[in-house]
């Protein structure tokens, strides 16, 4: 059983920071892409950020230079530093990961969190 568990979510002030953390635990062979999608009310999820196993990175354009995905592979985790934080940025943050899982033959599929609030305050 493969989980992903989100966590540093949280109430900020307009300005403010905040990193998000996401750990994959279980029967994991390998992991691809990880990944940051947002949900805000009444919209559909998008791509905030996205990293390979390489440690090459993609942003959506309106976190460019204000957000930094990374990840430590040892710990199966990834991370979303959030700085100069928006109103716009309110939503429920998910994390997504591209897994390996070795059971009678290689699986590989994606997986989500359950998801953490990100709610930022004017």
């Amino acid at each position: 059983q493969v989980q992903l568990v989100e966590s540093g979510g949280g109430l900020v002030q307009t300005g403010g920071s905040l990193k998000l953390s996401c750990a994959a635990s279980g029967s994991i062979f390998s992991i691809n892409d990880m990944g940051w999608y947002r949900q805000a009310p009444e919209k559909t999820r998008e791509l905030v950020a996205g990293i390979n196993s390489g440690g090459s990175t993609n942003y959506a354009d309106s976190v460019k230079g204000r957000f930094t995905i990374s990840r430590d592979n040892a710990k199966k985790t990834v991370y979303l530093q959030m700085n100069s934080l928006k109103a716009e940025d309110t939503g429920v943050y998910y994390c997504n990961a591209e897994i390996l899982v070795i059971r009678g033959g290689a699986i590989l599929r994606a997986y989500w969190g359950q998801g953490t609030q990100v709610t930022v305050s004017s």
